[in-house]
């Protein structure tokens, strides 16, 4: 019963907490982070850890690219 509160809560919090783009970040974090906070015993807390952090370093690569300028074409 545990195990399936853990999943349904882990599951709930990565579809709440993302969107579109976004997605990737949370999805990668938050395996991550669950497979790591279940070695420390809070596998919820680190699926919820790393699905932040993981949305936070794709939000950054996305401004970086957004600021990198078009090459332009040569004649």
């Amino acid at each position: 019963m545990k195990r399936l509160f853990v999943v349904a809560t882990m599951g709930l919090s990565v579809i709440a907490l993302s969107t579109g783009a976004e997605a990737k970040g949370c999805i990668k974090g938050a395996i991550l982070g669950g497979i790591a906070g279940h070695y420390a015993g809070h596998g919820v807390l680190g699926a919820l850890g790393g699905c932040a952090v993981g949305r936070h370093l794709a939000n950054e690569q996305a401004a970086r690219q957004a600021q990198q300028p078009v090459p332009q074409q040569g004649r």
